[in-house]
């Protein structure tokens, strides 16, 4: 083992303030940091040396991984649990070896995720901490996950209607900042206050009729904004609130599989992989809900949302509700996809109004055949 860990992991969103956070207090010594800021270069690198046909998230991690290397990480982490992403681990490790990288690999998916391996692999890896402290640093570390995704989630439903550009992103940046310096969950308590006093002093300016959007698709596509072309944050710039449930909290604390079975009904009957099931449980909630459309993302040949996909189309045509299904993977077009974005925006819009206008002439139960 290296005199001095360099500890490194891929990036998921902005999650890596938290993951930042958490490796820190377990190994105070070493030095922490995500792998850098994704680019073009990111996506070229893992796809050079990545199997042609593996999903997109394969092939981000890995660039990550050179990049994290090339800046002097000896310690790379990988996680995952689900989908065959729970596998990736081994072949990137061989990858990287090939090509000659030297490095400790701390694989932490499927039963190396459960809590005794999780602290067998702290513990080997050399962290100094009482169990007391170390089960300290992970609520803490769950509590501020728990405190993005919140604010997040809020944000996404209101930041189309700011009246002053860029506030909404100010107070988020701040809570971020917080969590990154949080040492305790009494500082993070403060940071917290800190956050909701700022975000009710937000002001907005929604119109009458608000066009809302839910998002829905596999973790890692709707979790890294890069990997998805900003999708979220093109439909906010047009106006539209978005809704997101996916998210770490959701992945670690939220998933109920039999709930979602059954919240699905009557469109699965069975399980299709990994949050497949959510992605149909979700949809048919927002379309109960009134949203105005439904955005399915996931990565090229993503099995389990391929399965999911029939029932959404079910339910599209059983519900009236538009669904915009994209795939990506690194050899999508950005184009492409805001082209596609533009167009669905524009469909919603006038789908709102044709209804609008109908239910002022008509009334709503002459436009639905109910007499």
């Amino acid at each position: 083992m290296p005199d001095k860990l360099a500890i490194s992991f891929p990036h998921l969103g902005d999650y890596s303030v938290v993951f930042t956070q958490l490796i820190r207090h377990l190994f105070p010594d070493a030095r922490v940091f995500p792998a850098p800021p994704m680019t073009q270069k990111t996506v070229e690198l893992g796809s050079r040396y990545s199997p042609d046909f593996v999903c997109a998230p394969f092939k981000f991690n890995l660039g990550n991984y050179l990049e994290a290397l090339e800046q002097g990480a000896n310690v790379l982490v990988q996680t995952g649990t689900g989908c065959r992403y729970g596998y990736y681990g081994e072949l990137q490790e061989q990858i990287l070896r090939d090509l000659g990288y030297r490095f400790q690999f701390v694989c932490l998916s499927r039963e190396r995720a459960k809590p005794a391996a999780l602290y067998r692999h702290i513990r080997n890896l050399g962290c100094p901490l009482s169990f007391p402290r170390m089960a300290e640093a992970m609520l803490l570390a769950c509590e501020s996950i728990r405190a993005m995704d919140r604010y997040e989630y809020w944000m996404r439903e209101q930041v189309a209607f700011e009246t002053v550009p860029g506030s909404f992103e100010k107070v988020r940046q701040q809570l971020f900042a917080d969590i990154a310096q949080a040492d305790s969950l009494a500082d993070l308590q403060k940071a917290k206050a800190k956050c909701r006093k700022a975000s009710a002093a937000l002001k907005t300016d929604p119109p009458q009729h608000p066009l809302r959007v839910g998002i829905v698709g596999d973790l890692y596509t709707l979790m890294e904004p890069f990997s998805n072309f900003f999708v979220e944050q093109q439909l906010i710039r047009q106006g539209i609130s978005v809704s997101r449930v996916m998210g770490v909290w959701f992945l670690l604390f939220g998933k109920n599989h039999k709930q979602a079975l059954k919240d699905s009904h009557p469109y699965l009957g069975y399980t299709v992989g990994a949050n497949g099931v959510d992605s149909v449980a979700q949809s048919l909630a927002y379309a109960k809900k009134g949203y105005d459309g439904i955005i399915h993302m996931k990565s090229f040949g993503c099995i389990p949302e391929l399965n999911a996909t029939p029932a959404l189309m079910n339910l599209s045509r059983d519900w009236d509700i538009p669904i915009l299904h994209l795939s990506f993977d690194s050899h999508t077009s950005e184009t492409g996809v805001q082209t596609r974005l533009e167009a669905f925006a524009d469909m919603i819009r006038m789908k709102k109004e044709e209804g609008r206008i109908a239910d002022s002439q008509f009334g709503r139960g002459y436009r639905f055949g109910v007499h």
